[in-house]
């Protein structure tokens, strides 16, 4: 049993993102995971300043929302990431999350090249949707996905859904119309089969 935590980074209440995400979640806990759910849409969660008054022992200055969550994602064994697709790319919220990862690293005597701190070593996931289904729909997003959480901060990736074609943007979630649902239901019953 693995402790799950899902980060739901925008959208819509009921959009094609939550309900990709609830459906990974139903798969989770049916394989008996414990899985909590934060959306940042309820979170404020502010994007890193830079100031790093964390690298000299303090506590990140910003209060806001990031600071409940960190002893969360110090306990997780695997952190979900599920965001539409905006501009390419995850969103604002979801990234300002990231970001603030910075703040809970600790020093690194011996650095591996391009990096200068260490994160806690957890597992981690995409899900996201789009209205567009082209095949470089979610380059960009994988791209940092890969790049800053799996080569930079080091989390072992346990994979992704990423689901395109899911209705357009003025219109209804169409997710339901896809197979993308039982696709991540599948993922989250399996991901530590």
């Amino acid at each position: 049993m693995k402790n799950i935590l899902v980060i739901l980074g925008g959208g819509r209440a009921n959009g094609n993102t939550v309900q990709l995400a609830k459906s990974f979640i139903k798969g989770a806990e049916e394989a008996g995971h414990n899985v909590e759910t934060i959306s940042l849409l309820k979170t404020d969660i502010q994007g890193c300043l830079g100031c790093n008054a964390c690298r000299f022992g303090k506590p990140c200055i910003q209060k806001d929302g990031f600071n409940e969550l960190a002893p969360k994602i110090k306990n997780a064994d695997l952190i979900v990431l599920s965001s539409p697709l905006y501009f390419w790319t995850i969103s604002a919220k979801l990234k300002a999350f990231i970001e603030r990862f910075y703040c809970i690293a600790e020093e690194d005597p011996n650095p591996p090249i391009g990096r200068y701190e260490k994160y806690p070593v957890k597992d981690c996931a995409l899900l996201m949707t789009s209205a567009d289904n082209f095949f470089w729909t979610f380059e960009q997003a994988v791209s940092y996905y890969q790049f800053a959480l799996i080569n930079y901060i080091g989390f072992r990736d346990k994979g992704m859904v990423l689901a395109g074609g899911c209705g357009d943007t003025n219109g209804r979630p169409q997710i339901d119309k896809t197979d993308y649902l039982e696709k991540a239901f599948e993922f989250g019953k399996n991901i530590y089969v």
